[in-house]
């Protein structure tokens, strides 16, 4: 995925066989996010998740012991809706990230985001287009990224897709796309999760630096 949200590839589901506690943690947490963003459905804005641990939740709020997954070490918590100008993959998700920081409780964070996919083919086409015909105006990256979000957006190979990356504090990270489905695919099949070799890395490393930075800043 390249910094306007559009992703190409057609790599095969990917996973490391060691997994650690904090791996199996993350991906927990991760899977919980997924299940709940999809029982919403499609066409929402990006939702960010932090991810505290279980106990502390339990300590401060006992009265909430029984809504929390018995078992679990980390539980994510749904945040506040982002300002209506953020969209999947724009600049203003960008910028939104930049000024995002954690209470060092949060040990970890999720986001998900309605994205553009293109194939590989389409992407390098995509790429070719928008640099012919809007040279003189990409030198802004803002301006670039908006061309290319809209050139893709308008693609007749385009497919919608959720990317969800999550990290945890000074840990692992896991960055998963879920296609949205087609008129023609089997309703009631499970869903379908991809992984492939460094995808979204620009949003990971966004991720991180919320962690890091400092919240009384």
């Amino acid at each position: 995925m390249d910094s306007n949200g559009v992703f190409s590839g057609d790599g095969p589901v990917g996973g490391g066989s060691h997994v650690s506690r904090s791996d199996e943690s993350l991906r927990r947490c991760v899977h919980e996010v997924i299940d709940f963003v999809d029982g919403n459905g499609w066409g929402r804005p990006p939702v960010m998740f932090a991810l505290v641990p279980t106990a502390l939740i339990a300590a401060a709020e006992p009265s909430l012991l029984d809504q929390l997954d018995d078992g679990a070490e980390l539980t994510p918590i749904e945040q506040e809706s982002l300002p209506d100008d953020v969209e999947g993959g724009s600049p203003a998700l960008d910028e939104f990230l930049a000024t995002t920081s954690w209470p060092s409780e949060i040990v970890g964070c999720v986001l998900v985001q309605e994205i553009v996919v293109l194939p590989p083919a389409a992407e390098l086409e995509l790429d070719s287009a928008v640099d012919e015909a809007a040279a003189p105006a990409l030198s802004d990256r803002h301006t670039a990224d908006e061309a290319a979000r809209t050139a893709a957006e308008g693609h007749p190979d385009r497919r919608e897709a959720r990317l969800i990356a999550a990290v945890l504090r000074d840990g692992p990270s896991i960055a998963l796309l879920q296609l949205r489905p087609t008129d023609d695919d089997d309703p009631f099949a499970g869903l379908e999760l991809r992984t492939y070799d460094n995808l979204a890395p620009g949003v990971v490393s966004a991720l991180y630096a919320t962690l890091e930075a400092d919240p009384d800043l």
